[in-house]
């Protein structure tokens, strides 16, 4: 049985005549018959009462309607997804971040990406950079929002924001009141870092700019996550330098200053498996319309 018939019997079906069948399958109606008949051959019973003044359903033919009409509607829907899937629209998406990225490109990304696909339903996962690697690789991760480097040749990356750093201090620090913080004033000051291995794309230009200004910071503290750096600079526990867009986490207890210094620019990358599948293209696209239009993004 080829599919071509059961659009020929439910046209008939439909009809109930076959010159009007014929009419609308825009072909001749002596074929149209053949190819009933031969159908009703294959499949070993009767479809249709032929008279010559009318056509009827069989039983069997009633039956076998009921189901050709959900078998063409199932194929529709098949064909449908295949498509939606071939463009990225439906399918779920595995997505990793780094938790500064919260409080600068996610938000919007994930606002955008979820107005223009419905279909596609994402996972969030907050990892650190070695985490989001290594999870890329064994494909449990599809998209991952990290800090460079990435010298994994089997990942692609592309850099979507960039900023500076800046300081932040307990609310009752010394230092609170200044337009502007020196670095070198901050020499005798304990320091909140995280380790190096967690993300060294932002811990080595922090390190560097300490540096540049005649000290190795006194690190008391390291913490893996963002919030628990700023948390801990409320407590009075020490300072940290922290990229621009951390400003947009507001807690009591903290300030946040420019630095005097010109500072190193830090970057977040948006990685992925080479050959990426059609909806992690589609994520692609979002995210680079996203580059292109919003004026946040307009340091990329």
């Amino acid at each position: 049985m080829e599919l071509r018939h059961l659009h020929y019997f439910i046209a008939v079906a439909e009809e109930l005549n076959f010159s009007r069948a014929a009419e609308r399958l825009h072909m001749a109606q002596p074929p149209l018959s053949q190819q009933i008949r031969q159908l009703e051959d294959e499949l070993g019973f009767q479809l249709f009462h032929r008279t010559k003044r009318r056509v009827e359903l069989t039983a069997a033919g009633q039956a076998f309607w009921l189901e050709a009409q959900q078998l063409l509607r199932s194929l529709d829907q098949a064909v449908e997804t295949g498509r939606q899937v071939s463009r990225g629209e439906v399918g779920q998406l595995a997505i990793g971040f780094v938790s500064s990225t919260a409080y600068n490109i996610l938000p919007p990304v994930l606002k955008a990406f979820r107005r223009q696909v419905l279909g596609v339903t994402l996972e969030l996962r907050e990892l650190t950079t070695r985490e989001q690697l290594q999870a890329l690789l064994e494909g449990k991760l599809d998209i991952g929002f990290a800090r460079p480097p990435v010298e994994e040749s089997e990942l692609a990356t592309q850099v979507i924001f960039r900023e500076p750093l800046m300081i932040a201090l307990p609310e009752s620090h010394r230092l609170r009141k200044r337009a502007k913080v020196s670095v070198r004033s901050l020499s005798q000051e304990p320091f909140i870092l995280f380790p190096r291995a967690v993300a060294p794309g932002l811990y080595d230009p922090i390190i560097s700019l300490c540096l540049k200004a005649g000290f190795s910071p006194q690190v008391v503290q390291e913490a893996i996550q963002m919030q628990t750096i700023v948390s801990l600079v409320a407590a009075e526990m020490g300072v940290a330098i922290v990229p621009l867009s951390l400003k947009n986490l507001q807690r009591q207890g903290v300030v946040y200053k420019p630095l005097q210094e010109s500072t190193p620019i830090v970057e977040v990358v948006m990685i992925w498996r080479k050959n990426p599948t059609p909806a992690v293209q589609r994520f692609l696209e979002v995210v680079n319309s996203i580059c292109t239009d919003s004026e946040m993004f307009a340091q990329v």
